[in-house]
């Protein structure tokens, strides 16, 4: 690419009067000049200095356009994006994933996955990199705020622990992990206060259940899906409940298994592209009042199956202490 650009700035130059050496012009016709051959077409005019000038700096863009576009192809390469020095009076005492700094770059960069650990590295392990990249200024004072984002003291080096899941959503969809990939709901699932509910994974123990899959550096069509960009996007973390409805008439998943002969798909459906917290349907906590062809207590409960007659005394089957009433 460098020779490419020398060699159009040298035959852009030549056109110009000043890199050029002048030749008489031969007029049709006319005898040879002595020392000059003749040539099959008239030579070229001279080029005013206007116009000389112009295709200078033409050329001298088109050098700097090249050089900006291999360097920026470096870049890309190699990962190494430029600094960015921000003020000193800036507050560094809190790090946040949506600075438009620190979101602009690849999560790879700071968060190294090397094992299936489920605490991730911290960054800065290493002479505090890839952060002294762009923050040297802050870092060559070890009185600077930028330091508490790690450390409870900077004088014995302390470190505070992980911290909690804040700036990050976690996204997953249900229907891709049901669908052709070997899980199913007890693969993350499990038995919670003693059966009546049933854990959703959250924080580092969630890690441990989704590298079973998701190792260190796998690969799946093409995609890295070991990055924290697999599962995490930024935005405001937003827990889902194990509590419902259902749980305050008495249900229990316990009592409603294999015994019964039920499964999960037996009440819950799985509705693909719904919103994280919609794509699960849950059963309509009610037995008497719920509406007619949806999924409820009464699909099972309706008088036949189950609380037939008028024997009162089994609603506390599912009502209990003071939590109900006519």
């Amino acid at each position: 690419m460098t020779k490419k650009r020398s060699r159009l700035c040298r035959l852009m130059c030549e056109r110009s009067l000043t890199f050029r050496s002048p030749t008489p012009e031969i007029s049709r016709g006319s005898a040879p000049v002595r020392g000059i051959a003749p040539t099959a077409h008239r030579a070229a005019k001279p080029l005013t200095g206007l116009r000389a000038s112009v295709l200078i700096l033409l050329a001298i863009a088109i050098t700097m356009v090249f050089a900006t576009l291999n360097s920026r192809a470096d870049q890309l390469v190699n990962h190494n994006f430029d600094p960015v020095l921000e003020p000193q009076e800036q507050d560094y005492s809190k790090f946040l994933h949506a600075n438009p700094n620190h979101a602009r770059l690849p999560c790879l960069l700071c968060h190294r996955r090397e094992s299936d650990a489920p605490r991730p590295t911290l960054p800065g392990n290493n002479g505090h990199a890839p952060c002294a990249g762009c923050h040297a200024q802050q870092f060559a004072n070890s009185a600077n705020s930028i330091c508490t984002v790690c450390h409870t003291n900077t004088q014995s080096g302390a470190l505070k622990g992980f911290p909690r899941l804040k700036s990050f959503n976690v996204k997953f969809d249900h229907a891709v992990h049901t669908r052709g990939r070997g899980a199913s709901c007890a693969t993350c699932h499990r038995p919670l206060r003693g059966g009546v509910a049933l854990t959703i994974p959250a924080g580092l123990s969630a890690h441990t259940t989704c590298y079973r899959c998701h190792t260190a550096r796998v690969m799946a069509k093409g995609r890295d899906i070991s990055s924290c960009g697999t599962c995490h996007q930024l935005g405001r973390h937003g827990r889902t409940s194990t509590q419902a409805a259902a749980f305050r008439v008495g249900f229990s998943h316990a009592k409603h298994g294999s015994r019964q002969k039920l499964s999960c798909n037996s009440c819950h459906k799985v509705k693909p592209g719904a919103a994280q917290r919609r794509q699960v349907t849950s059963p309509v906590a009610l037995n008497h009042h719920a509406s007619a062809g949806a999924i409820s207590c009464a699909t099972c409960h309706d008088g036949k199956r189950a609380f037939g007659g008028d024997d009162f005394s089994v609603c506390t089957r599912c009502h209990t202490k003071n939590t109900w009433h006519f």
